[in-house]
């Protein structure tokens, strides 16, 4: 008898085992799916929260009056339109009446006579003072803008007229 009660608590115990597995088992698989579904939902999220971001134009500045380096492109964030600034810009003069504008000619320093490098009205058109003499930077662009009608992005001093630097714009 005391052989039978031991065999039966041996298989019950084996029996127990087993199902504690099957329940590991089965419980580790829905955590992983559910971990999935998680990683799934929130990559989704990242990918919905992130701005789409769409390069239309870049250019790299060309000096005019003054030493002007680095790059600038056209950009599209969620439907708006932005000029930025890359992160090697620099400007070697500091002036207190800079402004960033977008110019209709293609060839900006060439199409102007030294020293100043100076702009007729109606040749282009401010977006905004410049913010800083150097690094990555963003300006608006209004959205009555037609792209199509300026080629070219510059510095430009509106005090003495005189163009810093320009950049050929290209798709």
């Amino acid at each position: 008898m005391k052989i039978r009660n031991l065999l039966i608590l041996i298989f019950s115990s084996l029996v127990m085992i087993s199902c504690v597995r099957e329940v590991s088992n089965n419980e580790s698989k829905e955590v992983a799916i559910a971990v999935n579904i998680s990683v799934a939902k929130s990559s989704t999220l990242a990918q919905s929260l992130t701005p789409s971001v769409q390069s239309h134009k870049s250019g790299t500045f060309v000096s005019g009056e003054y030493r002007t380096q680095g790059t600038v492109s056209i950009t599209t964030k969620d439907s708006k339109l932005f000029l930025e600034l890359g992160q090697s810009f620099k400007i070697s003069e500091s002036d207190p009446d800079l402004v960033v504008i977008l110019h209709r000619s293609d060839n900006v320093i060439g199409s102007t006579k030294p020293p100043a490098y100076s702009f007729k009205n109606g040749d282009y058109i401010i977006l905004a003072p410049l913010k800083k003499y150097s690094g990555a930077q963003t300006y608006p662009i209004p959205n009555n803008i037609n792209l199509a009608d300026y080629k070219s992005a510059a510095i430009w001093c509106r005090k003495f007229n005189a163009t810093f630097g320009a950049a050929k714009l290209i798709s």
